[in-house]
């Protein structure tokens, strides 16, 4: 049996991906969240060296939560909708919920 080679297709003929188990869905998700280093071997041998740390502060959505926001703004939006639901007690040595409320655009 022939196979039928689709002309239109970019992938040149020797790459068959069908010999390679299918990919891992999450596989570097937990190291992706607690950041990662990239050694870059430079052509005149030196070794450059870049860590990638999360953004402090950054929160990473589940994708189906994601799927309801388009931004950040609507994420704030709706957590700022949220914020008087959550009973107002504060740890010792946090913020006073009084402040808190004022740091809130109205």
């Amino acid at each position: 049996m022939n196979k039928i080679i689709d002309i239109d297709d970019d992938m040149a003929a020797e790459y068959d991906f069908t010999k390679f188990p299918k990919g891992v869905r999450g596989k570097y998700f937990q190291r992706m969240r607690e950041g990662y280093t990239v050694e870059i071997q430079l052509e005149d041998g030196t070794i450059e060296v870049h860590h990638y740390h999360p953004l402090e502060n950054s929160i990473v959505l589940d994708r189906d939560v994601r799927a309801f926001f388009s931004d950040a703004e609507s994420v704030n939006r709706t957590l700022r909708a949220l914020i008087p639901l959550v009973p107002q007690t504060t740890q010792e040595g946090d913020e006073s919920a009084e402040e808190v409320e004022e740091l809130i655009p109205a």
